[in-house]
């Protein structure tokens, strides 16, 4: 594959360095200081850039018939413009907080441990995540995501930084710590004990090789897809 790097920061040039590995090569490297360039010369996009400029990339790739994997978080408000313009262009779009295999599982276990968790109120649920200090966002995009699959089989609510009501909240404690690539815990609480599901990662490179496997996966497939998708799970 020709691959478009859009954002050129550790993770892209993590990216870039597994990409060739795998026998891709890297055609364009696009950052801030990019003025113009063509993404038409592009197999498909790899986007992990920045909150306020992910939608405008995403949105030219596929204008221009390139499919986009996008691993930027921080801009999932306007979620619905990448979607609604991909199916009008009939375009291929991959969306995913996070690419390593091991926090896609992570995502599932979390799910089935909130579904066992769902009918018993002595437990308090918290999470914590810690990212390198570069990173922009807070909560992570992976912390939401890991929020969003407790909402949904639980009576929880909705997830806060600055939790007002227990009950109904899921309350996130977000740390930005030098050189670590990313830790998701989750507690489950009680007087009697403490249920932990945590997820640590040692580099970037799981995330990067999921990038480019579901990069991999999408060419010559139209839609929008996740992880799911890609690992069949």
């Amino acid at each position: 594959m020709k691959i478009a790097l859009l954002g050129y920061g550790r993770m892209g040039k993590t990216i870039e360095q597994i990409a060739i590995q795998r026998g891709h090569e890297v055609i364009l490297k696009v950052d801030e200081h990019t003025k113009s360039y063509d993404i038409k010369i592009a197999d498909i996009a790899i986007d992990f850039s920045i909150p306020s400029v992910a939608l405008n990339n995403i949105s030219n790739c596929l204008n221009n018939n390139i499919p986009v994997v996008s691993g930027t978080t921080g801009w999932l408000d306007k979620f619905s413009i990448a979607t609604d313009l991909c199916k009008k262009n009939n375009g291929g779009f991959i969306y995913a907080s996070n690419y390593s295999l091991g926090v896609n599982i992570f995502f599932e276990l979390n799910e089935y441990l909130a579904k066992m968790m769902r009918n018993l109120g002595d437990y308090q649920i918290s999470m914590e995540e810690i990212h390198h200090t570069e990173k922009l966002d807070a909560p992570s995009g992976t912390a939401i995501t890991l929020a969003e699959g407790i909402i949904k089989n639980s009576d929880k609510k909705n997830w806060a930084l600055n939790v007002t009501n227990k009950e109904t909240e899921i309350p996130i404690v977000a740390k930005r710590i030098d050189d670590v690539p990313g830790t998701h815990s989750i507690a489950y609480n009680s007087s009697i004990d403490t249920i932990n599901i945590k997820h640590t990662a040692h580099s970037r490179d799981g995330f990067a090789l999921g990038a480019i496997v579901a990069a991999e996966w999408l060419v010559g497939k139209t839609g929008v897809f996740t992880m799911k998708d890609v690992l069949g799970i």
